[in-house]
């Protein structure tokens, strides 16, 4: 069993700062991509930032400059830092991680978080 958990969402001031952190746990055998999606209401499901195992990085053009992706291997951690939020910035972000689980080790598998609202807002 593979659980994901999130943590660090809330409320912020225009400008402010927030700090997401997701854990990997369970029977995990290895994980490749580790990143951050978000929704807005009325609105898809995007990609904020993405890292590879190896370190790369992505991010949508609209945090470039102001979040920044981390990951911690040895504890099966992803870290989003937020910084200069702003209102657009309002949604649900939800933590995903590609990994092989002990339990199909023949193949890879998408898992989700439960999801963290970030609410950005004077």
């Amino acid at each position: 069993q593979v659980q994901l958990v999130e943590s660090g969402g809330g409320l912020v001031q225009p400008g402010g700062s927030l700090r997401l952190s997701c854990a990997a746990s369970g029977n995990i055998l290895s994980i490749s991509n580790m990143g951050w999606y978000r929704q807005a209401p009325g609105k898809q499901r995007e990609l904020v930032a993405g890292m590879g195992s190896g370190g790369s990085t992505n991010y949508a053009d609209s945090v470039k400059g102001r979040f920044t992706i981390s990951r911690d291997n040895a504890k099966n951690t992803v870290v989003l830092q937020m910084n200069s939020l702003n209102p657009e910035d309002t949604a649900v972000y939800y933590c995903n991680v590609r990994l092989v689980a002990g339990t199909d080790p023949f193949r890879s598998s998408t898992y989700w978080g439960q999801g963290t609202q970030v609410t950005v807002s004077s």
